[in-house]
């Protein structure tokens, strides 16, 4: 109800006032049943500009940063997520990830739309970076087609560096609903989800019109925090 609520009274007027949000393919939307919906990440306002255009309640897989603020801010975070339904993605690997998986396909298997930043994190330049092989997990388990998607422009909104929006248009691209059905029998076979994966990075980039990296956004992030702390350190 609050999820439905906020986009018909609160956010979604205010963001299609401002930003004029365009959408291309929402035809390529199922009316209802389960899909993943993987998109770029360009900016944390991705995940504000989405569930505004597209018709369906979204359930996103979040870091679990969220939940586990103090104060006055952390407790509003937990409760606005717990509130809009997303599912806390924990992302360091292992049982913890593996838990956080299986809220997902849970939620595929409820009928939900859900949507995951194959990436696993923001783009530190605005290229498209090699995807984790959550999305194929996800896919092959629940049995459901992925359906690509681009966002456009939500990076000049707002940068990694920037908490408050610039006002720029944006733009969604939907792409057609891809199926992994003769991977189906190769669930835990990390080859088939590495196959899958990039398969929907490709159609990704496609829409985007990225230029593709095949690293983790995550080790390039990494590096540039180095380079920063040994500059401050000269």
């Amino acid at each position: 109800m609050f999820y439905n609520n906020a986009k018909r009274f609160l956010v979604g007027p205010a963001v299609n006032t401002i930003f004029r949000p365009w959408v291309k393919g929402l035809d390529n939307l199922p009316a209802e049943g389960a899909a993943i919906l993987a998109c770029n990440h360009l900016s944390f306002s991705d995940s504000v500009f989405i569930p505004v255009v597209i018709p369906r309640p979204v359930r996103f897989l979040a870091k679990n940063d969220y939940w586990k603020g103090r104060g006055i801010s952390g407790r509003w975070n937990r409760w606005f997520f717990n509130a809009t339904g997303q599912i806390p993605m924990d992302r360091s690997g292992g049982a913890a990830s593996q838990n956080s998986l299986d809220n997902g396909v849970q939620s595929l298997l409820d009928g939900d739309l859900l949507g995951i930043y194959p990436e696993g994190t923001r783009s530190p330049d605005g290229r498209l970076y090699r995807g984790k092989l959550g999305v194929a997990q996800l896919a092959l388990r629940a049995q459901v087609p992925v359906i690509p998607m681009a966002l456009i422009g939500t990076d000049k909104v707002q940068p990694l560096d920037r908490n408050i929006p610039r006002i720029h248009r944006v733009g969604l691209i939907i792409g057609e609903p891809m199926r992994f059905d003769s991977f189906y029998g190769n669930v835990g076979d990390r080859f088939a989800q590495r196959a899958v994966t990039d398969q929907i990075m490709s159609q990704i980039m496609r829409l985007s019109g990225q230029e593709y990296v095949d690293v983790y956004a995550s080790v390039v992030k990494q590096k540039l925090q180095a380079q920063k702390e040994a500059q401050k350190s000269k």
